[in-house]
């Protein structure tokens, strides 16, 4: 399987602007992808924030099976961090993330308020890695679209500031990656949600990745969408993709049946999924 890597010109400049607004803001509203949510935290994100308060977002829970996001969420808050699920186009949105937000802030609004200084909108800074659903989040914050979307990596391209209520003040940022990921595993999870431009690596690989799970995680959901026997998912998984790619009615073309399985894996065709669980992490922190 090919390295996964990327780090264009692009990013290296969002993180210096993030670098030059981190002392404006009062806290970080970090993004993580429910699917891969440890593996979408990004490393020069939590180097440049250092002590600056942080609130661990997980997007994307329609996606994830509800299960293991429960697991993620135990396991980030036993490491003493606040953490919120959810689904950014429900109603209660706004009102929760302003809610975490004075829960990891508590201390801080406390003193201020104790030296009897006026009271001021929260300032948070929005991060996270392309296509984590930073803009539907801020969008359904502020009550209105200000932030173009798309299921797509890059569509955010520059800072703006934006009002959610006289409580919070949003800077939104560009999705950003870093420059080496920690397992070749790493990279092909983040290419499969979506992070990584489709350009940039092999969706065969990719695609076999993803075989590899559904055939052990979602194996009813998989012979369910590709009229597949049992039979067939004892093939290797190559020939698997193959199977499948004539099933998708593209003869030998799998390179195009690799990028319709990513895309459909992706949208929840092929049920609720999670990549990663806490289990999955050595000692060292690394998904092997």
């Amino acid at each position: 399987m090919a390295v996964i890597q990327w780090f264009p010109g692009h990013m290296a400049k969002a993180l210096r602007q993030i670098k030059e607004q981190m002392p404006l803001v009062d806290i970080i509203f970090e993004l993580v992808d429910a699917r891969v949510p440890y593996s979408s935290q990004n490393p020069e994100v939590h180097r440049l924030a250092g002590d600056k308060p942080r609130l661990l977002i997980m997007t994307k829970t329609d996606l994830a099976d509800p299960k293991v996001v429960s697991q993620w969420q135990n396991f980030f808050a036993k490491r003493g961090q606040v953490v919120l699920a959810l689904d950014s186009r429900e109603r209660q949105v706004a009102k929760k993330v302003t809610a975490a937000a004075k829960e990891v802030l508590a201390e801080q609004l406390a003193a201020q308020a104790a030296k009897g200084m006026q009271k001021r909108a929260i300032r948070a800074m929005c991060v996270g890695v392309p296509n984590v659903g930073k803009s539907t989040l801020l969008n359904h914050l502020v009550k209105r679209n200000v932030a173009q979307t798309g299921n797509r990596p890059g569509v955010t391209t520059g800072q703006q500031w934006l009002r959610s209520s006289a409580d919070l003040e949003l800077l939104d940022t560009p999705g950003v990656l870093w420059p080496k990921f920690q397992s070749q595993k790493q990279g092909t999870m983040l290419a499969l949600s979506g992070a990584i431009k489709d350009s940039l690596y092999a969706k065969d690989d990719v695609a076999l990745f993803a075989l590899a799970y559904l055939k052990r995680e979602r194996p009813a959901e998989l012979m369910a969408r590709y009229r597949l026997s049992e039979m067939n998912l004892s093939q290797p998984d190559p020939d698997l993709l193959l199977t499948i790619t004539q099933k998708m009615g593209f003869r030998d073309d799998y390179d195009r049946a690799s990028e319709r399985l990513i895309f459909e894996l992706r949208k929840g065709k092929l049920g609720p999924i999670s990549l990663e669980i806490p289990a999955d992490l050595n000692a060292e922190g690394i998904n092997e």
